[in-house]
C-alpha cells in the first residue's frame, strides 16, 4: 500500500476545527482508494509561542523537509504582536522550504453566491499562480532619519530571473495540464481556430515598475514561445481588479508577482463565495509543499462549531492532487460539491449545519 507522510500544523483559533474535518475526509478517501496518510502533528502557532517563546526552529524545518506535504490550519493570535508569527513561522516556511508557488484556484461552485451580478459557475473558473519568495516580501529596505520630520522609509521589490522563470514555467505547464481534458477557458472562437487550448495572463505594472515588470514581461514571452497552444495575455494590476469583477470569464490562468498576487487573490476569493470556500497551496514541485485554507484563524468564532470547513477540505483535495492521487482528489471535489448544494450559505453561522456535520456529510458523499 502506498503511503504518504503528512505534517499537520493545526495552528490557532479555528484552525484545529477545520483541519479536523479535513483529516476526517482525507482518512475516508485514502481508505477507499487504498493508500495511507501517516500524519504527524506539530504544535507551532500563536498559542505555542505564548507558552514557550518558540516560533519555528531550524531543526523543525529540517524535519518538515522529510514529509511529502504539510497541512496547515492557520497561524495567528490576537495576543501576539502583528508580524512576529507571520515572519517567524509563515514566511520562514515559505522561504526555508522554497515554496515558490502560491496556487489559488478560483472556482465558483453551484449554490454558492457570488457578489458579481449575472455571473455563475460557468464564468468563474480560473487559477492564479503567485510567485511566493521574492518581491517586497524579502524585507530588504531601511529607514533614514527615523523618528524625524525628514524620515524616509525604503522597501525594495527584488526579483531574480531564476525566480521569475521558474514561476512562469510552472504556470504554463499547469495550464497545459488543466486544459488537456477541458480546453478553451477564456478563449474566443477565433482563438480556438488558431489552435489555442488555454490562455495565461501576466498581471503586472510595466508602465510604472519599469525594471521588475520589464523582467517579468520578457521572461513571460520567452518562456511562452515554447508553449504554442497557450495564448499569452497581459493586464495591468489596476485593470485586473476591474476585469476580475466585470468579466471573470476572460481568465483561464493568471501569473503574477508576490505583492500583486497577495492582493488580487483575496479579491478573487470574494468572487468565488468568500474565504470559507477558498483553498490554497504553497508549492515546491517535487518537494514538501503546504496546503491551507486562506480564511485565517478567526479567533472570535473558536469552538462554536459555526465555521465552514469547505476551504480546508478543498485544500486537502489540492494536497491529494499534488501527491498524484487524482482519482481520490476528484472524488473529494465531487462529494464536496454535492454537500455545498445542500448548504444554506457559505457564511459563518448561516450554513444550516455545524462544522462537524459538514465534514460528516462530505465523508458520506464520498
Amino acid at each position: 500500500m502506498k503511503s504518504y507522510k503528512i505534517a499537520v500544523i493545526a495552528g490557532d483559533g479555528i484552525g484545529p476545527e477545520v483541519i479536523r474535518e479535513g483529516l476526517k475526509v482525507l482518512d475516508a478517501v485514502s481508505s477507499k482508494y487504498h493508500f495511507k496518510l501517516e500524519t504527524h502533528a506539530f504544535p507551532f502557532g500563536g498559542e505555542h509561542y505564548l507558552k514557550t517563546k518558540e516560533l519555528l526552529p531550524d531543526s523543525a524545518i529540517q524535519e518538515l523537509k522529510k514529509f511529502d506535504a504539510i497541512y496547515l490550519g492557520g497561524i495567528g493570535h490576537p495576543d501576539v504582536k502583528p508580524g512576529i508569527l507571520e515572519r517567524g513561522i509563515l514566511l520562514k516556511l515559505r522561504f526555508d522550504l522554497d515554496l515558490y508557488i502560491n496556487l489559488r484556484p478560483v472556482k465558483l461552485y453551484e449554490n454558492v453566491e457570488t457578489p458579481i451580478k449575472n455571473k455563475g459557475p460557468q464564468d468563474i473558473d480560473y487559477v492564479v499562480v503567485r510567485e511566493n519568495t521574492g518581491d517586497l516580501y524579502t524585507g530588504v529596505g531601511e529607514f533614514k532619519a527615523k523618528g524625524t520630520p525628514q524620515e524616509v522609509a525604503v522597501q525594495s521589490m527584488i526579483y531574480s530571473r531564476h525566480q521569475v522563470e521558474r514561476c512562469v514555467r510552472y504556470a504554463f505547464d499547469l495550464l497545459q495540464k488543466r486544459n488537456a481534458k477541458e480546453p478553451w477557458r477564456g478563449l474566443t472562437a477565433e482563438d480556438r481556430t488558431q489552435g489555442y487550448i488555454g490562455k495565461l495572463t501576466l498581471c503586472g505594472k510595466t508602465n510604472v515598475l519599469t525594471y521588475v515588470y520589464d523582467l517579468w514581461d520578457r521572461v513571460f514571452h520567452e518562456v511562452g514561445s515554447e508553449y504554442k497552444n497557450i495564448k499569452r495575455d497581459y493586464v495591468h494590476v489596476d485593470a485586473m481588479c476591474i476585469y476580475m469583477i466585470e468579466s471573470p470569464e476572460r481568465f483561464d490562468g493568471i501569473v503574477t508577482g508576490n505583492m500583486f498576487g497577495d492582493i488580487i487573490t483575496d479579491l478573487a476569493a470574494v468572487t468565488q463565495g468568500g474565504m470559507g470556500v477558498a483553498p490554497s497551496g504553497n508549492i515546491h514541485p517535487g518537494g514538501a509543499s503546504m496546503f491551507e485554507p486562506v480564511h485565517g484563524t478567526a479567533p472570535q468564532f473558536t469552538g462554536q462549531g459555526v465555521i465552514n470547513p469547505v476551504a480546508a477540505v478543498a485544500s486537502g483535495m489540492m494536497m491529494l492532487r499534488h501527491l498524484g492521487e487524482e482519482q481520490a482528489a476528484q472524488n473529494v471535489e465531487d462529494a464536496m460539491k454535492s454537500v455545498i448544494k445542500k448548504m444554506k450559505s457559505m457564511l459563518v453561522g448561516k450554513m444550516g449545519y455545524s462544522t462537524s456535520e459538514i465534514g460528516d456529510m462530505i465523508v458520506r458523499a464520498l
